[in-house]
């Protein structure tokens, strides 16, 4: 990811691109860092076994739990297909590889939404993707 970074690329689509980068490399601290702390995650959107309600996660606090139950644990890739700046917002077209701990690797595509705010903080994070084609 470190690779596709520049700075020509508009603000919102560097910051999406260092939040995949700190979810593969482990980095919670630094993922963290990228949000505003009223910040909100859907990933995926809708219900599912990560959300149960369908509702996210809203406040550092609950992102950080979320970290902890679904992105720490993992060993994951990101592969960014294409990507859609505008404004303050991102849509990147990806395919997260999560390696498994058994040798098995899952592939899941995906659409991810980031929108930031004028501190360059992420607001949201909304990823598009059916859970079953990711267990």
């Amino acid at each position: 990811m470190k690779d596709l970074i520049n700075d020509k690329m508009p603000i919102v689509q560097q910051i999406s691109f260092l939040s995949a980068q700190a979810a593969e490399k482990g980095l919670k601290k630094e993922w963290l860092s990228l949000f505003d702390k009223n910040a909100f995650i859907q990933d995926p959107v809708g219900k599912s076994p990560l959300d149960p309600l369908g509702k996210g996660h809203k406040g550092i606090k609950a992102i950080e739990t979320f970290w902890d139950n679904v992105i720490g644990p993992g060993n994951i890739k990101f592969i960014v297909r294409e990507s859609y700046p505008c404004e303050t917002e991102c849509a990147n077209v990806a395919t997260i590889t999560n390696s498994l701990d058994d040798g098995r690797k899952l592939d899941t595509d995906l659409v991810i939404l980031y929108q930031i705010n004028k501190k360059n903080k992420i607001l949201s994070i909304k990823a598009y993707w059916k859970y079953e084609d990711g267990t």
